[in-house]
């Protein structure tokens, strides 16, 4: 993903300008400059502040991450690029109306979900009226190795919201509460889906369950290990 966001925040039209004088400025506490030691948290509260480097602190943290979101639920790389991008820059928009509510992550990735609703409505809307199709999962096109891309394949099967569940929680890393508040689901729900996920998931995953031939002794893996193995074939 191109870097290409930070530079618009240091436009001198996007943040909020403030008074020059010839005094310097000597707060009482002064906070420490904005950086790798400061938690998510902090450095989206300073960018509510006006500081910019804070902003390209988060985007170098959260680039790939919200790439990578993208990148697996529609079938177009060029296409996540753009929403990543888009992403941000709905971030930026809403810096004068950000809430400390729940972790900076949560609130980047329901943003994301959003900007992904509304990109599946276009193309639902498309494909309808337009007739140009566009799949979320055209697992052909993906570069993937053998394993990888029969994890996806699996993935493909579950329900809708099973298969986010297992998403958010095995690619973003979000953590149960983390996934409830993104989905409005109660805590036991998610946990009770992504247990019922991860026993579907397991069962495709069965050499059995795999086409004769692309069956290969040796590569009898765990769903983990081969959770693992898509993981790492996710838009580089």
């Amino acid at each position: 993903m191109q870097e290409a966001l930070p530079t618009f925040v240091l436009n001198s039209e996007t943040l909020p300008r403030k008074p020059m004088n010839d005094t310097p400025a000597t707060p009482a506490n002064p906070s420490p400059p904005e950086g790798p030691g400061m938690s998510d948290e902090r450095l989206m509260l300073a960018f509510t502040q006006g500081s910019s480097e804070a902003f390209t602190e988060l985007f170098h943290r959260y680039k790939q991450p919200v790439y990578g979101f993208f990148c697996r639920r529609i079938a177009d790389p060029a296409n996540a690029e753009e929403l990543a991008q888009e992403t941000f820059f709905a971030l930026l928009r809403a810096r004068d109306h950000y809430e400390p509510r729940a972790l900076f992550r949560t609130y980047l990735y329901a943003i994301s979900f959003k900007i992904l609703r509304a990109h599946r409505r276009k193309a639902a809307f498309r494909a309808t009226f337009l007739g140009h199709g566009n799949p979320v999962w055209d697992l052909s096109k993906r570069d993937a190795t053998e394993s990888g891309l029969w994890v996806r394949r699996a993935v493909e099967k579950l329900d809708p919201l099973d298969r986010e569940i297992v998403m958010l929680r095995e690619f973003e890393q979000l953590s149960y509460a983390e996934i409830a508040d993104l989905l409005e689901l109660r805590l036991n729900t998610v946990r009770s889906r992504l247990f019922r996920a991860r026993t579907a998931l397991r069962d495709l995953l069965e050499p059995g369950a795999r086409p004769a031939k692309e069956h290969h002794p040796r590569q009898t893996a765990s769903p983990h290990a081969a959770e693992a193995t898509a993981q790492k074939g996710e838009c580089a």
